[in-house]
């Protein structure tokens, strides 16, 4: 059989894919779909942010965006106002929250795509209404004030919180900007047992009492992240977490955030699934060193298999023993452990065996996938193996890896 025609009997390169594509990402835009369903169950009438900031954590934020939307996303959230601009570019016309800014940050283009924006200190109020004054627009700016409740990180502190309060009122009687929701952001959610996120919780009580004096009516409070959305109820936090809304990033894609679970368990389906195909089967004898610093020598005569991807496609090249999983065109798929140092370009993995190098074994040209759905290996495991998180293996990817997009109920009706 050609091995064109043996990709797609395997059905791991969609049929309308290029022939070029010698690594793929392949999106599954029907899993995206049936995650954001999931997620509504989950959170019965409150609303949905699905954030699809860094290119939808490496996942090609407008095709996921377009998914996320038709399948009952009440909103958008990114980071960056470019990153914003690029959906309504594309087409996006949900509502889209955008809030992390600099003081480079083009408010005059917000404003044009009628965006939402996090706002944490005074000098984004006042570049935001001064945008405003010089755009002429008749309706105020819709704003999240973010507060930071213990994170540390983005988001006006406690004590800085009833200046930024009173500033905002007063722009909001000018009726440059309206107050229409506040929210922070989780430390510890992927730790349900740790004490410090119902601190946080009640932290943020504070603060809306703030902005209740100062005069603010936000009617959108937004303090669940994904770990905190699926943990809710276990911990029986829900009205304390979820509140009006929710803001899920790592389970749109299908990934659990909860260590012990995994996203079947989560009732999630992985979006992304990455493979190349081996390029290089080769003999060798015991003693036979691996990679850049031979930090692996064969015991035994074997088998090596070059896999063609590396740290220049964002594969970790701390990681050791991530999994790849090979279908060989006569035999049982196996999955195999990585092998040696990670290059930039490729990696090894040990069949165990000689003898493999032999056309007739069928490993030359064989599908090989780092992570997927079913029996593929987790993203989980190369995070593992890399000793990080699976947000961060996704993201990763590099764009020399060819994205392939397959379903997506939406794209019937364009």
């Amino acid at each position: 059989m050609p091995l064109d025609s043996l990709y797609r009997a395997h059905g791991f390169v969609p049929l309308d894919a290029p022939t070029d594509a010698e690594r793929l990402a392949v999106i599954d835009l029907d899993a995206v779909e049936h995650n954001v369903r999931r997620i509504k169950t989950l959170i019965g009438q409150r609303s949905l942010i699905a954030v699809v900031k860094a290119d939808a954590y490496g996942h090609g934020a407008l095709e996921v965006a377009h998914s996320a939307v038709a399948a009952g996303a009440d909103y958008l959230g990114v980071v960056h106002v470019k990153e914003a601009h690029a959906l309504r570019s594309g087409g996006i016309a949900a509502p889209i929250i955008a809030w992390l800014h600099t003081p480079r940050t083009n408010f005059a283009q917000a404003l044009e795509d009628q965006l939402e924006l996090g706002v944490s200190s005074t000098w984004e109020l006042e570049a935001i209404a001064a945008a405003h004054r010089a755009s002429g627009q008749k309706e105020p700016v819709r704003i999240h004030l973010k507060v930071d409740t213990g994170l540390g990180r983005n988001g006006v502190t406690m004590a800085e919180l009833p200046a930024l309060a009173a500033a905002a009122r007063r722009l909001e009687e000018a009726g440059l900007l309206e107050v229409v929701g506040v929210f922070s952001h989780l430390a510890v959610a992927d730790e349900p047992e740790r004490t410090e996120t119902a601190e946080q919780s009640s932290t943020f009580d504070r603060a809306l009492e703030i902005l209740h004096s100062a005069g603010l009516r936000p009617t959108l409070r937004h303090l669940a992240n994904t770990p905190a959305t699926f943990s809710a109820a276990s911990v029986g936090a829900e009205e304390g977490l979820l509140r009006d809304a929710v803001r899920v990033g790592l389970g749109l894609y299908g990934l659990s955030p909860l260590t012990g679970s995994t996203p079947e368990e989560l009732g999630l389906r992985p979006v992304m699934h990455l493979q190349t195909f081996i390029n290089t089967v080769k003999e060798v004898p015991a003693g036979q060193g691996v990679s850049y610093g031979l930090n692996y020598v064969t015991d035994k005569p074997t088998t090596l298999a070059l896999v063609p991807v590396g740290y220049a496609d964002g594969v970790p090249r701390v990681a050791t023993g991530g999994p790849v999983r090979i279908y060989p065109a006569t035999g049982p798929a196996r999955t195999y452990r990585e092998v040696g140092r990670i290059a930039m370009d490729q990696l090894v993995v040990d069949l165990g065996e000689p003898g493999l190098a032999d056309p007739a074994a069928g490993f030359l040209g064989a599908p090989a996938v780092l992570f997927g759905s079913g029996d593929n290996p987790p993203v989980t495991d190369w995070a593992e193996a890399a000793g990080t998180i699976n947000y961060e293996i996704v993201t990763r990817i590099s764009p020399r890896v060819t994205r392939i997009s397959v379903g997506g109920s939406w794209k019937d009706k364009n």
